[in-house]
Order: structure tokens, then sequence, then C-alpha cells
């Protein structure tokens, strides 16, 4: 069985800055892996690379074993993306977002379907409202019924809790779980130790645009974790 993603010697630069250097990365399918570090470390441009929403200056990406270069549309046929930005159309209902998310991704988008994505995320009967009258909560909770109704063989998440309240980072974890269950693999951005503790089962930390630390994490492991992600924001001070 071909890695979920395998990133080999994997480089973005910008100009005279160097936000990815040299990064080599195999992550098995099924797997949840928290990428952390310091602000300006390269863990969203590294995610937006993994996503082919930018393309590498140099290295070479594989989603399943599909070169992205090479074919990035079956790439993206196999991923979800889920950031600060929920990428929903504000004129369009929560609905008319999802339905309009099926036929893009050519899946099936029955309107039991997506009542039961909205449901599943507490939007049931707000689903004819426009989305921009959303709260960013409810958005991004939109946004998270998107990713049910893709199934995606690999999910991108970039501080995906970010405007959630509790319940709602609980249900996001608990969907998490759910698509693990089902075969997703999980790639995770965040600067929340407890929350790499809950959902991954391995942490990449990163300081400027380079890997610094891998391995598996455990809850036993947070004050570990920790020394390691304070040990690296000092050195680069």
């Amino acid at each position: 069985m071909p890695l979920a993603l395998q990133l080999a010697d994997v480089s973005r630069s910008f100009g005279r800055v160097h936000a990815v250097s040299s990064v080599s990365l195999a992550i098995e399918p099924g797997s949840a892996t928290a990428l952390m570090g310091p602000n300006g470390a390269g863990k969203t441009t590294l995610l937006k690379l993994c996503a082919t929403l930018l393309t590498p200056s140099a290295g070479k990406i594989e989603v399943d074993g599909i070169d992205a270069a090479r074919d990035g549309g079956a790439v993206r046929a196999r991923i979800a993306v889920l950031g600060h930005d929920s990428s929903l159309y504000g004129d369009l209902t929560a609905t008319e977002n999802l339905t309009f998310t099926t036929r893009l991704h050519g899946i099936d988008g029955s309107a039991d379907r997506v009542r039961g994505a909205l449901d599943r995320v507490g939007l049931r009967t707000v689903g004819r409202r426009p989305v921009r009258t959303f709260s960013r909560g409810m958005q991004q909770r939109c946004a998270i019924a998107r990713v049910l109704l893709q199934q995606p063989r690999l999910l991108l998440l970039d501080e995906p809790a970010t405007g959630l309240d509790l319940a709602a980072r609980g249900m996001l974890h608990e969907l998490i779980a759910e698509l693990r269950q089902k075969g997703t693999t999980i790639l995770l951005t965040t600067h929340d130790i407890d929350e790499s503790l809950a959902i991954c089962d391995s942490a990449v930390l990163m300081a400027r645009g380079r890997i610094r630390w891998q391995g598996s994490i455990r809850t036993e492991m947070r004050s570990d974790l920790e020394a390691r992600l304070r040990a690296i924001a000092e050195e680069i001070r």
C-alpha cells in the first residue's frame, strides 16, 4: 500500500524568503499527524503545498503514490482542506454550498444526504440561510459538513478549531475520529498541544521552514512536547 502522503526534499521560496526548506515526510494511511511550531515556521505553506495550492520550488510530493506535479487533478480529488477561511460562498445558503460541493466533486448530493450533513454539525434548521449571515463558528461548522460529504482520503486541517466554542471543538474532534475510522489520513497544523494529543498519533515540529523533530506522541508525553516547542521558540529568538 502506498503512503498516504510522502514529501521528498520539498522546498518553497518566495523571493529570498525560504518558507519551506528540504522537508521530507512519510505519513501512513489512516494516521493523524500534528504539524507544530512557532509563527512563521512554514506550517501553513507546507499544508498549501500538500493541497497543490502552491507548487514546490524543489522536491516531490505524492498522495496515495500519485505525483502531485504530474497529476494534480487526481491528487485534489483525494484531499479536502479545512482552514481559518471556510471558503464558502457567502451569498449561497448552507444547503446550496454543500450541493455545489457534491457537484464539483462528482459525489452523491441527494437532498437527504446534504440535510444529514447539516444535521450532523447542528445546522439543519438554518440550511436555507445565506452563509454570510452566519457567525464565524457557524461558517466553520458548515465547512466541516462539506468535508463530511467529501469523505477525503487525506484531510488537511489548518488550525480548524479557530472560532469554535468548546462544544463545537468537541464535535470537530468526534468527526475527525469518525473520518479516521473510515480510513481518512489527517495532517493538522495547530499551536494547541492538548488538541494535538486529542487528535493525533504523531507530531512534526518545525522552525524556519525546517523539521526540527518528529515522532509519536501520547498523553503522557505532554510535558516533553511542550519542552521541545519551548526550546525551539527560544532558539530562534
